[in-house]
């Protein structure tokens, strides 16, 4: 445990503009010392030198938020030399009996750390981040697309019965097109001319949102070949998995097996047997985004890779299901592309 480790854990509760930190004994879990900090540059440096000052051994810093209101502070610490821990919000029930506020915050991430079986150190690299922003672009943009489309189609079905019968028989990107050209007619009904109008809008709406997602895609690629270019050569494992893997796993050391990784993506087996029922089922914790794209990798595999479906007949031929089958390629692939990660370190580092 951290706790043999370490003579002190230094809690963080990090907002927009202030962070609070709580000094905590180690081995007995007293508050030495608390203090405020302004979320800037200066107040990293006033907050370091605070803690040197109350501390004189052995310290970890247990970052809540590290990824987003504390990614400054945690990039700061790295940068000269302290070790940050990542630690999640506390339970609500836990909350709701000791009371919430920032001091006690930054109290209850020091004790999680000290108390944690399984720590995880933030996410670093500058590609790792880029690839994080630009996912993040990209999702917003294929959503926007995905709202659209749905919104035009809505719109074909209750629009003038003219104008519907000249676009509801037309596949997805001639529709685009063709809404996209649509005109103000003379005559036209006030009906019939907000229809073309709003169509022409949406239509207009997809093609830019297809056109963004495209370009930040083209973008993700280049990271990853620069990156990981192994990944690539996996078996339904596009530029948007890779990218996503990459971000979640970040770099070597911050998830320290293949079954913590495992655990992270939420394909861990944990055990759901009950009388003479033995079986097991797949955690549904952890990073949803790294679970999905494990999932998109199993559905690409169960239609085209051969050696993927051999597998699932096979173990529906020793009486499992197909849902049990697919588990454990989730687990056999979390464990062969977490030490593919690995081997490709030189370029990560």
């Amino acid at each position: 445990m951290l706790a043999d480790e370490v003579d002190y854990v230094v809690g963080v509760d990090t907002h927009r503009d202030q962070h609070v930190l709580a000094v905590v004994v180690a081995p007995s879990g007293a508050v030495l010392a608390e203090q405020s900090l302004c979320a800037s540059a200066r107040g990293y440096a006033q907050a370091l030198r605070f803690v040197e000052q109350q501390t004189n051994g052995r310290r970890v810093w247990a970052v809540e938020g590290a990824g987003h209101y504390g990614a400054g502070f945690a990039r700061h610490l790295s940068s000269h030399g302290e070790t940050v821990l990542e630690i999640g919000r506390g339970p609500r029930d836990e909350q709701r009996l000791r009371g919430k506020d920032d001091s006690l915050d930054a109290i209850r991430a020091a004790r999680t750390a000290l108390g944690s079986q399984t720590l995880t150190l933030p996410r670093a690299g500058e590609r790792r981040e880029a690839l994080r922003l630009l996912l993040l672009a990209r999702r917003s943009a294929v959503g926007v697309r995905r709202e659209a489309l749905v919104q035009l189609r809505s719109v074909i079905v209750t629009c003038p019965d003219r104008l519907r019968e000249q676009l509801r028989g037309l596949p997805g990107q001639r529709l685009i097109v063709r809404c996209v050209r649509l005109r103000r007619s003379s005559p036209c009904t006030p009906d019939q001319l907000a229809s073309k109008l709003v169509l022409r809008s949406l239509a207009r709406r997809v093609e830019a949102a297809t056109a963004e997602a495209a370009e930040l895609e083209r973008e993700i690629l280049a990271h990853i070949r620069a990156l990981a270019p192994r990944l690539l050569e996996e078996p339904g494992v596009g530029p948007i998995v890779a990218a996503q893997l990459i971000v979640t796993w970040s770099h070597p050391g911050r998830v320290r097996s293949e079954a913590a990784f495992a655990r992270l993506a939420g394909v861990a087996p944990i055990p759901a047997s009950s009388g003479q029922t033995i079986r097991h089922r797949l955690s549904r914790g952890g990073d949803r985004q790294l679970n999905c794209a494990l999932h998109t990798v199993i559905l690409h595999r169960r239609q085209h890779d051969p050696a993927t479906k051999d597998y699932i007949a096979r173990r529906v031929a020793e009486g499992k299901t197909t849902r049990d089958a697919v588990r454990s390629l989730k687990r056999y692939l979390a464990r062969h592309l977490y030490r593919t990660l690995n081997a490709e370190t030189p370029l990560m580092t």
